[in-house]
C-alpha cells in the first residue's frame, strides 16, 4: 500500500489538542482511546477522490467555461428541461447517481442541527472563522489545495465571504430540499472541488507521494468534521449550551451534506463518539503546519484590516484585535504561537459577548425560549451576510 510522506504521526499541535486541549474532553466521552494504528485503514482515502464529479465537470465546466458550467448546474436544479443537449445528458448521468432522499434521511433530525447552527447566531460564525478555520490551518497537507489554486493570492477576504455566504445559504429552514438554495450551493461547492482537484493536477507540479490526491476524501471528511464536531466543541467553549438531540441533529445534518459532496457513506460519522474516532485518527496522523500555515493565518488575521467593514480604519483595527482574542481564547497560546499569529490585550473587550451568551443560553432548554434564540440568531448571521457580500462586492469592483 503507498502511504503519502504526509502520514506521520502528530508531535505538535494536534498533539497538544488531544492532550492538553479541548481534545482531552473529547476522549473522556470514549470508552477506551482510538489505537492510532487503525488509522492505517484510511490511508486508502487519500487516493480517492469524487470521480463521478470529476467526469461531469470535464464534460461540462471544460467545455463552456467554469460561470457558464456552474450557471447550467443552477438552471437544472430548477428544471431539468431547461438545459440543452449535449450537456444534459451529463447531468442527466450526474444526478441519476444522485439520492437527494436516502433511506437513512430524517428531515426532522436534520432541522434540529440547522436549529442548533442558527442559534448559534454571531458566535457561530465566530467559531467558523476564529475556531474552525484557524485551527484547519495546523495541517499542512489539508490546506496545500489552496496554494495551489492560488487562493493565498486572492486574499482571505474573498474566502471568508464565500464560506459566509455558502454556511448560512445552507443553514436555512428547508434550504436543504431539492431545487432549493442549500441544496443548490452544496452542488456547485463539489463542483469547485473537482474544478480545482482537475487544474492542481494538470497543471501543477502536485506531488502524490507526498499529499495524496488534492481534496481526496478523507481530507473532505475532515472539514465535515470541522463544520460539525468541531464547531460544537467552540460553541461551548462559547458557553453555549447544547441539548443531546441538537448533537445528534447537527451530525445527521453533516452526514447529509457530506453525502450530497460526494464524500463515501461510510466514512460519515451518525454518533458524536464516532466523530471524536474519526477526528482523532485524521489529526493524530497530519504532518504539521508549515510555512504556508502561516502564511493562510496570517492573511486571516489581517483579513479585517484590507476588508471594507467597519468603514473606518479603527473600526477595522478593533475587529483584528477581537478576532485575534477569539483565536487564543478558543485555540489556545500554543496553537497560537504555532501559526505565529499576535496577541492582543484590548481584544479582550470580546469575552463580554462570551458571559451573554452564557446568559442567554441559561433557557435553551425551554422550548418557547430556544425559539426565540434561533430566530434572533439567524437574524444576526443574514445581516453578516449581507455585510460581507456589500463589502466583498466592493473589492471586487476595485480590483476590475
Amino acid at each position: 500500500m503507498e502511504i503519502p510522506s504526509r502520514f506521520k504521526t502528530n508531535t505538535s499541535s494536534f498533539h497538544h489538542y488531544w492532550t492538553m486541549g479541548a481534545g482531552v474532553g473529547l476522549l473522556e466521552k470514549l470508552q477506551q482511546k482510538p489505537d492510532l494504528n487503525q488509522a492505517k485503514d484510511f490511508i486508502p482515502y487519500l487516493f480517492s477522490y469524487d470521480e463521478l464529479a470529476d467526469t461531469l465537470v470535464k464534460q461540462l465546466h471544460q467545455q463552456v467555461g467554469f460561470t457558464k458550467g456552474q450557471q447550467l448546474i443552477k438552471d437544472y436544479i430548477a428544471d431539468p428541461t431547461a438545459v440543452a443537449a449535449p450537456f444534459k445528458e451529463a447531468l442527466d448521468v450526474f444526478f441519476n447517481q444522485i439520492d437527494p432522499s436516502p433511506s437513512w434521511l430524517d428531515w426532522e433530525l436534520l432541522e434540529r442541527g440547522i436549529d442548533l447552527s442558527q442559534r448559534a447566531g454571531l458566535s457561530g460564525l465566530i467559531v467558523l472563522r476564529d475556531y474552525c478555520l484557524m485551527g484547519g490551518y495546523e495541517s499542512a497537507a489539508i490546506n496545500k489545495p489552496l496554494i495551489y489554486t492560488g487562493a493565498l493570492k486572492k486574499g482571505a477576504v474573498k474566502r471568508l465571504a464565500d464560506t459566509v455566504d455558502f454556511w448560512v445559504d445552507v443553514m436555512g429552514k428547508g434550504a436543504l430540499r431539492r431545487n432549493q438554495i442549500g441544496f443548490q450551493k452544496v452542488i456547485e461547492t463539489r463542483m469547485i472541488h473537482s474544478f480545482s482537484r482537475i487544474n492542481i493536477l494538470a497543471k501543477t507540479n502536485w506531488d502524490k507521494s507526498e499529499w495524496g490526491i488534492p481534496l481526496n476524501h478523507w481530507d473532505m471528511l475532515a472539514t465535515n468534521l470541522g463544520f460539525s464536531l468541531v464547531f460544537m466543541v467552540g460553541l461551548q467553549r462559547m458557553k453555549f449550551q447544547i441539548l443531546p438531540e441538537e448533537i445528534t441533529g447537527l451530525l445527521h445534518l453533516w452526514k447529509y451534506i457530506g453525502h450530497l459532496l460526494g464524500i463515501p457513506l461510510q466514512l460519515l460519522p451518525d454518533t458524536e463518539q464516532q466523530a471524536i474516532e474519526s477526528l482523532y485518527y485524521w489529526t493524530m496522523t497530519q504532518k504539521e503546519g508549515d510555512a504556508d500555515s502561516k502564511l493562510l493565518a496570517h492573511a486571516l488575521q489581517e483579513e479585517p484590516i484590507v476588508a471594507y467593514y467597519p468603514e473606518s480604519a479603527l473600526g477595522r483595527k478593533m475587529m483584528r484585535e477581537i478576532h485575534l482574542y477569539y483565536n487564543h481564547y478558543l485555540l489556545g497560546s500554543y496553537s497560537c504561537r504555532l501559526l505565529g499569529l499576535d496577541t492582543t490585550k484590548i481584544g479582550a473587550i470580546a469575552y463580554l459577548n462570551v458571559l451573554k451568551n452564557k446568559m442567554r443560553n441559561s433557557k435553551a432548554k425551554l422550548a418557547q425560549q430556544r425559539h426565540l434564540l434561533i430566530k434572533k440568531g439567524r437574524a444576526e448571521q443574514l445581516e453578516v451576510k449581507r455585510i460581507y457580500l456589500t463589502y466583498n462586492k466592493r473589492a471586487n469592483n476595485k480590483n476590475q
